[in-house]
């Protein structure tokens, strides 16, 4: 067994015994950690694997939140008609949006996705007739599986982590098939797998479809459980928070997801006890992080294994 590998088991395991040891606000955050988790992986698919910035992804975490309040509340659909309307609802758009705005690359791109998550807010504040504006829409009933309801925060850790688990597993799978390997050559040499035949523009499509249909199902999850969305939860600073996930983690480890949810989660709640600087600390705390460890958290572990090994 690897490493990465042992690592990754020990992590699970850890996971899995936290809701036995913790007391429920712990669970609580754990839980939020659960949706970063989902969210976050999406856009660490397309940042590790095809060198994009996605500043839009709150957005699609809101279209899965709304599809989920409007639906259950508003129409009376099934908590999991309400989640899959959200989801497909979220992948089209991506697919609408990405097919222009995908052409562009670098700074451009990443503009024009942070335009996007803009637009996405100002639209949740406006269309008050679904969003329910400032007011949000509450009531939402809890998720349900062959009649069990997850209405307790330890039922919904292992829901929402479990989700997570098994998205991150399919994700790592991926990318270390043929496909993660295209995307890949895509990120390093766009010129000369262009020249081989491969169609690049359908391929950034595809993962930034994926990146929103994640980012959905988050939003899907976080609504059932806290049974109350309002605008904001959606907006552009939240995708912010998505695009430090894989950035403090490591973008170019799928796995790497986990404890940068953990840390976006986690870290501000402990700085918390510092009082109006928190905010300011976590900032510090970022640079600090970004200098000391440029391959990410995920990179710590063969860091120390270097410098023991001298």
């Amino acid at each position: 067994m690897s490493r990465l590998s042992l690592w990754i088991v020990l992590s699970v395991l850890a996971i899995c015994a936290l809701p036995f040891v913790l007391e429920r606000h712990s669970t609580e955050l754990m839980i939020f950690a659960a949706f970063y988790a989902i969210a976050g992986l999406g856009v660490g698919l397309l940042l590790g694997q095809c060198g994009i910035v996605n500043l839009a992804q709150a957005f699609f975490y809101g279209i899965g939140a709304y599809a989920s309040a409007y639906g259950t509340v508003v129409l009376g659909w099934t908590p999991a008609l309400g989640m899959l309307v959200g989801v497909g609802v979220a992948g089209l758009i991506a697919l609408a949006i990405g097919w222009p705005i995908l052409k562009l690359t670098g700074f451009f791109l990443a503009l024009a996705t942070l335009g996007i998550g803009i637009i996405g807010t100002i639209l949740f504040f406006e269309w008050d007739w679904l969003t329910g504006g400032t007011l949000g829409i509450g009531g939402l009933p809890p998720l349900s599986i062959a009649g069990f309801a997850f209405d307790t925060p330890d039922r919904f850790y292992f829901l929402a982590w479990g989700v997570a688990l098994g998205l991150l597993w399919l994700a790592h799978n991926l990318t270390n098939g043929r496909p993660g390997l295209a995307m890949r050559a895509v990120r390093d040499a766009a010129p000369a797998v262009e020249g081989l035949g491969v169609d690049i523009h359908g391929l950034r499509i595809k993962v930034f479809v994926i990146c929103a249909m994640l980012g959905a199902l988050a939003g899907s999850l976080f609504a059932h459980y806290v049974s109350y969305v309002s605008v904001e939860s959606f907006t552009v600073q939240r995708s912010i928070v998505f695009l430090l996930i894989p950035v403090i983690a490591g973008p170019r480890v799928v796995w790497g997801v986990v404890p940068g949810a953990l840390f976006v989660t986690l870290v501000p709640e402990w700085l918390t006890g510092f009082g109006d600087i928190h905010q300011m600390l976590f900032g510090l705390v970022l640079v600090v992080v970004v200098t000391l460890l440029p391959e990410g958290l995920t990179g710590l572990p063969a860091r120390l294994g270097r410098r023991v090994t001298r």
